[in-house]
């Protein structure tokens, strides 16, 4: 694998632990640089003023021609610090440029020629000015060990010798190796800070955008979780990347479920088209059957077995009528508006099986005096979801009854207690034939199901420990004299 196709929560860390360690470095070579030419030029100005203030002592002593006083003026620095006499040296020269006094008498013998004193000196010897009113001199070669400093001993106009302030360069090295390692430390202490700090940021910072990469490319499957609120609270780029997904996630389920309910939709219209082309192939003969043993009733003479076996045959065909007749789709009837008359009427039916269950009725009902939905389809529609919840409740159960119009719809719910239903039961709740009680036939539900579609309604089940709820919402848009196609049995 390559550096660049490593994932963003190892490459972040890595470019900015990279980004602070070259700043880190430059940083410090440009302190170190500036470090050493700061040092190097306290060094030579210090040189410089030691040397002015003893040059102008030494001129009325070589005046005079007094050595040894000569000698005490060039030693006391050394006598107040004994250490800077390792690394550093005053020597007094004549005019011929021969030791007069030395800070160093062991190294500098008297009268000894500059150049006899070694190629350092001897370069010195070569490039120094000697006349009267020449300036300080400066000697820094890149290959020596020592910076020279070359003063004058004169006074108006005279001059009676030179004095050689020499340091050895190891005194720029010791003060810059200290500061050298003070900055090193402080670099490294700042390092060991800003380092983890900044892979603790560009992990974390990663990891949201991790996540997202993750349910993106799960975009299609199942599983894909929806963004909590509270995950990214940021209004940045990756913010607003979390409230796209979050759009994008919401018109997804939007959509699978729209999918999912138009998939739902066609298998029931097809399954509606089924059973109804059934139901009309066996109503005809089922008709036929029936009318024969009318007219072997009524004109036959049969003996009290034959009897016993038609009246069971009756009642046989009859039952198939009944269910067939709750397939069939096809009455046309002009049915009135709903009024609130209606309820009362479905009141009153559903009431003794509401008795003999011992199961109480909560009502609320909440509508004006017409609405505009067919009466006769709205009837059967709560006719079912209410016997459905009676019998669902068990003995002294409850059921409640709600409606109210809300806006230009009229929303239903009919709730019970008992046992609640899976989500298996929910997904099969109105496909034909598929009953949840015992003496159901489960044509039920699925009537409901066709009635409210044709309206234009919604229909919706949710089950809970507490109560079961069938919510039912149908536009009031239809005309009162409008003729409805009635999804009813002949």
């Amino acid at each position: 694998m390559r550096l660049f196709d490593l994932s963003l929560r190892y490459k972040m860390p890595l470019w900015g632990g990279g980004l602070i360690l070259a700043t880190a470095l430059a940083l410090s070579v440009s302190f170190m640089v500036q470090a050493w030419d700061n040092l190097h030029h306290d060094l030579q100005n210090n040189a410089e003023n030691m040397g002015r203030i003893t040059a102008r002592a030494l001129f009325a002593i070589l005046l005079h021609d007094e050595v040894w006083q000569a000698y005490e003026v060039v030693t006391l620095p050394f006598v107040t610090n004994p250490e800077s006499a390792r690394t550093q040296s005053m020597v007094v020269f004549d005019n011929e440029l021969r030791v007069y006094v030395s800070s160093r008498s062991h190294e500098h013998a008297l009268m000894q020629p500059m150049a006899s004193l070694g190629p350092e000196f001897a370069a010195l010897a070569r490039e120094l000015p000697r006349e009267p009113d020449a300036p300080m001199y400066v000697r820094d070669a890149h290959e020596a060990q020592h910076i020279y400093v070359a003063l004058p001993i004169a006074s108006d106009g005279v001059r009676l010798g030179t004095l050689v302030v020499a340091y050895h360069k190891s005194v720029l090295w010791q003060r810059f190796s200290k500061l050298m390692q003070s900055a090193i430390w402080i670099t490294l202490l700042v390092l060991g800070v800003l380092l983890p700090v900044t892979a603790y940021w560009g992990r974390r910072m990663m990891r949201p955008m991790q996540w997202i990469t993750e349910q993106i490319r799960q975009m299609g499957d199942a599983n894909t979780e929806s963004i909590a609120p509270a995950f990214y609270t940021y209004q940045d780029e990756v913010g607003l990347l979390y409230q796209a997904y979050a759009d994008m996630h919401a018109k997804l389920q939007e959509k699978a479920i729209f999918e999912k309910e138009m998939v739902k939709s066609e298998r029931m219209a097809a399954v509606g088209r089924l059973t109804a082309s059934i139901a009309h192939e066996i109503n005809n003969p089922l008709g036929g059957m029936l009318n024969a043993i009318s007219t072997l009733k009524r004109h036959g003479n049969p003996d009290p077995l034959t009897q016993k076996t038609i009246s069971l045959l009756e009642r046989g065909l009859s039952q198939i009528r009944d269910t067939v007749a709750a397939l069939l789709v096809q009455a046309k009837v002009k049915s009135r508006p709903l009024s609130a008359s209606d309820f009362e009427d479905v009141r009153v039916l559903v009431t003794p099986a509401a008795k003999k269950r011992a199961t109480r009725m909560n009502w609320s009902v909440a509508v004006p005096d017409e609405v505009g939905l067919p009466s006769t389809l709205v009837r059967q529609v709560l006719i079912n979801l209410l016997l459905n919840a009676i019998a669902a409740t068990g003995q002294s159960g409850q059921v409640n009854l709600r409606t109210r119009m809300d806006d230009a719809q009229l929303v239903v719910e009919v709730e019970n207690t008992g046992q609640p239903m899976s989500p298996d039961q929910l997904a099969h709740l109105y496909e034909p034939f598929t009953s949840f009680s015992e003496n159901g036939n489960g044509l039920g539900l699925w009537i409901c199901y066709q009635i409210v579609t044709q309206l234009g309604g919604t229909i919706r089940a949710e089950s809970g420990t507490e109560f079961t709820r069938f919510t039912v919402i149908l536009p009031t848009n239809l005309a009162h004299e409008t003729s409805i196609e009635q999804n009813l049995p002949d």
